[in-house]
């Protein structure tokens, strides 16, 4: 379990970087409240939040990872970015991004970013 949390914790702070070379300011890390956890939370250049979803998965992995981010997911992220938009007084367009994130044999990550990844 723990080398799991580990290459978790990884992903996201390589999806963090990402965020940040492109421009955005990351707002929180696995901020959590009683409805779940958001990985990240970033603010693009355009002041849209960013609520993203980090997908860890193995090179050859059954599965794109965006396909484990099914409805009952979509529906604790919307109410968990509810509560982070609620409690921090933002009022922003806000959008929900799934960063896909594989890891080699060798653990190399590749990254796979889609923006916009459900409503």
């Amino acid at each position: 379990m723990r080398s799991t949390k580990a290459a978790g914790d990884r992903g996201e702070a390589e999806v963090a970087e990402y965020l940040r070379k492109k421009g955005y300011t990351l707002l929180a890390s696995q901020w959590r409240c009683r409805f779940g956890e958001l990985d990240l939370v970033a603010r693009s250049r355009r002041g849209v939040i960013c609520f993203v979803e980090v997908k860890l998965r193995s090179d050859g992995a059954i599965g794109l990872p965006r396909e484990f981010v099914d409805l009952h997911k979509r529906e604790r992220l919307r109410r968990t970015a509810l509560a982070y938009l609620a409690q921090h007084e933002l009022d922003a367009p806000a959008r929900f991004d799934v960063a896909e994130v594989y890891q080699s044999a060798d653990g190399t990550l590749r990254l796979t970013y889609l923006e916009d990844a459900f409503e």
